[in-house]
């Protein structure tokens, strides 16, 4: 028996610990802790709700947008106020650029190393490896002299002794299955996806002003100009064109290197189909409206609960079921721990009661992490693009099906290997074809708008506080890359009175509840193996299928309360 501690747990944005019982070979019990503190709840205080939505971006440094956008939600829940047509398409145009972005990030950037061994590469025939690459699609740049100068690079980087980026990685372990080729081929991709997400995201730039933090949100729409005959306005025809070029570019990245990169890899480690499974319980907001965002039957993808694996039914989600547990968080709610809460009821009260560092062990039979635990009717839940998938084609989304009945045909796999650490990476790359098919889509609906005169992009009406009620409440969503993100808000006398923000990684990473039922990480490393304890790239491999964002969901506090700098606005 040994208990593996992960901490931090590498390429993902936060902190994040992983303390996992080895038994037998194989993981008997697991904890995830979130070991750092998210304040932005308390910083939004007595300010001004149409301002919300500039701190709240700061919850995250890399998808900012996703509570920018749920935050006016939120708010423009509260006030009543519906937005243009016009708004809503840029609305969801910025939020699957930013998901296709993300996704593509996630697999070659932060997990695509848990499967790839790098110094494997060194080994490939750059011939061999433009046959392979070639065998599954069409890209035009795999050639033998492209894979050469790719593995001369690997050799340089690797003799240098300074891997950089490279250098964290559990390079020859016994659980690395790909040949050399396609390793090099996999190195090869790592390093386009750099170009390509660097160039895709600059349709936020076009419509948002900068990624990350876009300036261009609005309580009632966007800050963003449709004019068709002004060449400095945010939208017009030339401006158009570079949306749909940048959007059929990134459907060509994804449909001849992402999904080829992704089956190629899932043909080696078919065994990962059967391993990381979890809770069975999936949870979805929906996403992209179609219309009001009141009518979540438009959305297109759709909204919905799944339990216990059973793709036969899909229950209706009622944001009232929400709840937290702060039972072994680092919290105190008033009256006790025990019972959970509501977020439109929630605190945010921190009181660390862990061990002084430097530790071992986390003290998991108490509180042993900054981040709650959700759950929904008192169940914990998965949130996330496998989520957003499995309810969508659980509800009989035709392209959803489709897809999804393709690639597991391609695979020759049962459906139950949705279920799984490779499902999950499945579901993440079917998703970015979905969303990347229809930026087209969006786009071309915005075009039609600016043809026909349509430039309507903000609704004024409400905007005047003076015109509020003296108090109001409202629940923002939205399916951000990593899941289901919901903020709520109360408003009291024109100023914010509470405000909580219960995100992705918190559903996924939390720990356990006032039940004892283990979180969607906890529950998904359970008879994982681990070939080596002192290099569990299995842990990594399960979760990292999460892509886990350890900074929407904890934040910055030291807990013995030594300040180290203070920062004071100039004048001005």
């Amino acid at each position: 028996m040994a208990r593996i501690v992960v901490d931090p747990v590498t390429r993902i944005e936060g902190h994040l610990r992983i303390e996992a019982q080895v038994e037998g070979g194989a993981i008997a019990d697991a904890w995830s802790s979130g070991t750092m503190f998210r304040g932005i709840e308390l910083i939004l205080r007595g300010r001004d709700p149409r301002e919300a939505w500039i701190w709240a971006q700061r919850i995250c440094g890399v998808c900012t947008m996703v509570h920018a956008l749920t935050s006016v939600n939120a708010v423009e829940d509260a006030l009543g106020i519906e937005v243009p047509d016009n708004a809503r398409l840029v609305r969801n145009i910025i939020a699957a650029t930013q998901t296709v972005q993300d996704h593509v990030v996630h697999f070659y950037h932060l997990h695509a190393l848990d499967w790839v061994d790098l110094v494997s590469a060194l080994q490939a025939d750059p011939v061999k490896t433009s046959q392979l690459a070639q065998s599954i699609s069409d890209w035009p740049k795999s050639n033998p002299k492209y894979f050469k100068g790719i593995q001369e690079r690997v050799k340089a980087l690797v003799e240098s002794r300074q891997l950089s980026l490279f250098g964290a990685g559990y390079w020859g372990h016994p659980a690395y299955h790909l040949p050399p080729e396609a390793n090099l081929m996999a190195v090869a991709h790592y390093i386009e996806a750099l170009a390509f997400q660097k160039d895709f995201i600059r349709i936020h730039a076009v419509l948002g002003g900068k990624n990350p933090h876009l300036q261009t949100f609005l309580v009632g729409g966007m800050a963003t100009s449709l004019d068709p005959n002004e060449p400095g306005a945010t939208i017009n025809p030339e401006r158009i064109d570079f949306l749909l070029q940048t959007a059929k570019s990134a459907l060509e990245f994804v449909d001849q290197v992402y999904i080829p990169d992704v089956l190629a890899v899932a043909g080696f480690y078919r065994d990962w189909f059967g391993r990381g499974e979890g809770l069975g319980n999936f949870m979805s907001y929906g996403a992209y409206p179609q219309g009001s965002i009141k009518n979540p039957s438009r959305f297109f993808l759709q909204q919905g609960i799944i339990l216990n694996r059973d793709l036969s039914k899909v229950y209706p989600l009622d944001p009232a079921n929400i709840t937290e547990y702060v039972t072994h968080s680092w919290y105190d709610y008033a009256g006790g721990d025990a019972a959970a809460k509501h977020p439109s009821q929630g605190e945010t009260s921190p009181r660390y009661a862990g061990p002084k560092p430097p530790y071992e062990f986390l003290d998991v039979d108490k509180k042993y992490s900054w981040l709650k635990a959700p759950r929904y009717q008192d169940k914990p839940m998965e949130v996330g693009p496998l989520a957003r998938l499995l309810v969508a084609y659980a509800s009989g989304h035709e392209e959803v099906k489709s897809l999804v009945n393709g690639t597991l045909a391609k695979l020759n796999a049962p459906p139950a290997a949705l279920f799984s650490t490779l499902g999950r990476v499945a579901a993440r790359a079917l998703e970015t074809r979905l969303l990347a098919s229809h930026l087209v889509e969006w786009i071309q609906a915005l075009s039609n708008n600016l043809a026909s005169g349509d430039l309507r992009i903000h609704n004024g009406e409400k905007w005047d506080p003076r015109t509020w009620p003296r108090s109001a409440r409202g629940f923002g969503f939205f399916e951000a890359p990593r899941g289901s993100l919901g903020h709520w808000v109360e408003i009291e006398d024109a100023a914010i009175k509470n405000y909580q923000a219960v995100v992705p990684s918190t559903w996924n990473a939390g720990p356990r509840d006032g039940h004892g039922q283990r979180g969607a990480y906890e529950a998904a490393l359970l008879k994982t193996p681990v070939a080596d304890p002192e290099r569990p790239l299995e842990i990594l491999r399960t979760i990292h299928s999460f892509d886990p964002c350890l900074a929407c969901a904890v934040h910055v506090v030291d807990a013995r309360g030594h300040t180290y700098a203070r920062a004071t606005a100039a004048a001005g």
